[in-house]
């Protein structure tokens, strides 16, 4: 996986090199930084690749899993604001949307607010498709989520792993149901690039309009298939997007 910065929230996925522009990926509710892998060979080398490791999984497996948003936040930009000097664009897939989206604020109110958002697979901050999935008892908990294509079909039938992993995905997606944008916070100036898989049942296209809302320079969407993972298809055209325009 390229460098790794051991036990922080953040793990760079390319070769160390002299960059002019960060790309951080946030990962889905159970994800892991392992999720944004295969983009590597689609940055140019001019472009660094990360993407952050929530607690709870991977080599930060042992750790307890934190359902707060805004407490995940503060720790990515904190460790971001530590690497060497970069632009940053921020990408987030569902309930990386929203971390990321809080992490660009924090960014953003000590003066280093990101080149653009990215967000994934996920309607505006403070809403959510089944806000009370997390409370569903396991079978049915893991039934919807299998339902979706997020769980890979060797684990979705082992009960020992499954029991392992529902801790950690109802963590998450209690951080995603439970999270609302502080009182007065102020837009973000850069812009926002939404994206949506064809058929993603968590997700209602005509909503994601009101992601505009979260800032006041550009809003795009681009509709793509591959329903609610379609981080995993079309990988270069989709990296080409996210990075946008360049010299």
């Amino acid at each position: 996986m390229g460098r790794t910065r051991e036990r922080g929230w953040v793990r760079s996925l390319t070769a160390p090199r002299d960059v002019a522009l960060r790309v951080v990926c946030f990962p889905h509710s159970g994800g892991s930084a392992t999720a944004f892998a295969d983009w590597a060979a689609a940055v140019p080398p001019d472009v660094e690749l990360v993407a952050v490791q929530y607690p709870g999984r991977g080599d930060r497996f042992v750790e307890p899993p934190v359902d707060d948003v805004a407490a995940m936040a503060g720790s990515v930009a904190a460790e971001l604001l530590r690497l060497p000097p970069s632009g940053h664009v921020l990408f987030g897939h569902s309930l990386g949307a929203v971390v990321a989206y809080e992490t660009a604020l924090v960014l953003r109110d000590v003066g280093e607010e990101p080149r653009r958002l990215c967000a994934s697979a996920c309607l505006p901050p403070g809403r959510m498709e089944n806000p009370r999935i997390h409370t569903a008892p396991d079978d049915e908990f893991w039934a919807t989520l299998c339902d979706l294509g997020g769980i890979e079909p060797g684990i979705a039938d082992h009960a020992e792993l499954r029991d392992l992993l529902l801790p950690t995905l109802r963590s998450d997606l209690r951080a995603h149901a439970t999270y609302r944008p502080r009182s007065g916070t102020k837009p973000l100036s850069c812009p926002v690039s939404c994206y949506h898989g064809v058929g993603d049942p968590l997700v209602d296209e005509a909503l994601l309009t009101r992601w505009a809302e979260v800032t006041t320079g550009e809003c795009t969407l681009t509709v793509r298939p591959g329903g609610h993972f379609h981080v995993s298809r079309e990988i270069p055209e989709l990296v080409d997007h996210v990075l946008g325009p360049r010299p």
